[in-house]
């Protein structure tokens, strides 16, 4: 799962780098033209609560990949570099500038975040559009050496996808089914990813949440969701010594989590992705998976040696065990299930998967 962190020059992008994989991984970031590439912990605070109840030697969280590609900025879009480093991303984070600071450059003069997010949403579509012509183009020229059913059909497929960018929406408005989206993930097609917006504000306005409200509701019907964080503040309480020091400087802030807390969760959530955990030895851990996925499926994600061997899987609810406080007090209360191949894994779940190779 990649996350890639864009946005024009000056907007916080590189320090919500930092905030989110640590410091040390922006450090070994030296060259600018180069995409940088950094791991963060998925934070779920049902995982804490899991630990108390297993008191495990070794806990786990699960983790996602933050991409930092080159700048954004109209050298790199013209030359098309930029378009080649964001084609493996799976969200984007789009940073774009809140705070008003006259000791920090914008590059057009002004702050005014719904240019800037109609800017980069543009770009994105306008690079789709060039992309799906060129291949419905070069579909043409083959059609016309041997006829092909399934390039007969890409093409189709290509032509209607060019015909729904015209009207200037992303590719991930567009419908189409289950094996046409197979299809398409071949291709580099920027607007059919989710996008998420940080709005990077001062700490002066991070408990105003007039502007996010706004932004939220005029950019919904393109499924582009928006939250608000002050990076230049996370930053400082990332560097303060104790947990109890952050704790009190958010709370003089108002800020009820921090911003990996927040950013991690909506990745997922606009991922379309949900956690389970294991609780086997030593360690509790926490997996990501579809929403929708079968046990099997999330068996793979565990070991191929599971999903090729499923026998069964016993489930408890996260919401019972932490309201019985021990498996055997879930067991003796007959809320522990045993569930077949076609269960669908719901967020939360503590799967114990019985196999057989």
């Amino acid at each position: 799962m990649n996350i890639g962190i864009i946005g024009l020059p000056q907007v916080g992008k590189k320090t919500l780098f930092g905030l989110l994989v640590g410091q040390a991984a922006l450090q070994r970031h030296t060259d600018p033209s180069k995409t940088a590439r950094g791991v963060a912990p998925v934070q779920d605070p049902r995982l804490e609560s899991l630990r108390r109840v297993y008191n495990p030697k070794k806990c786990t969280q699960a983790r996602m990949e933050f991409l930092l590609p080159q700048k954004i900025e109209e050298q790199s879009v013209t030359k098309g570099d930029i378009f080649r480093d964001l084609a493996e991303v799976d969200v984007f984070c789009h940073v774009v500038r809140g705070f008003v600071d006259d000791s920090v450059y914008h590059i057009w003069g002004s702050v005014d975040p719904v240019r800037d997010i109609d800017y980069v949403k543009s770009e994105f579509i306008l690079h789709d559009l060039i992309f799906v012509e060129k291949r419905i183009e070069k579909l043409g020229k083959d059609l016309q050496k041997f006829k092909n059913e399934a390039l007969q059909k890409e093409k189709e497929l290509l032509e209607r996808l060019r015909d729904h960018l015209e009207t200037e929406r992303p590719l991930r408005l567009a419908e189409v089914s289950a094996q046409e989206e197979k299809t398409l993930r071949n291709y580099p097609l920027l607007s059919a990813r989710k996008v998420l917006v940080v709005l990077n504000v001062s700490d002066e306005d991070i408990s105003d949440t007039a502007r996010i409200a706004e932004l939220n509701l005029r950019y919904a019907e393109v499924e582009i969701a928006c939250v608000q964080i002050a990076a230049a503040t996370e930053s400082e309480i990332a560097a303060l010594d104790n947990d109890e020091e952050r704790r009190e400087f958010m709370s003089e802030l108002g800020l009820a989590e921090t911003a990996l807390h927040v950013l991690t969760r909506e990745c997922i959530e606009s991922l379309g992705l949900i956690s389970f955990f294991t609780a086997s030895g030593d360690e509790l851990r926490q997996w990501l998976v579809r929403r929708g996925s079968s046990v099997v499926e999330a068996a793979g994600k565990i070991h191929t040696d599971m999903a090729r061997g499923f026998i069964r899987a016993e489930v408890i609810k996260y919401g019972d065990l932490i309201e019985l406080g021990s498996e055997e007090k879930v067991k003796n209360a007959g809320r522990l299930a045993v569930k077949g191949r076609d269960y669908v894994v719901e967020d939360g779940d503590i799967l114990f998967i019985r196999f057989n190779v």
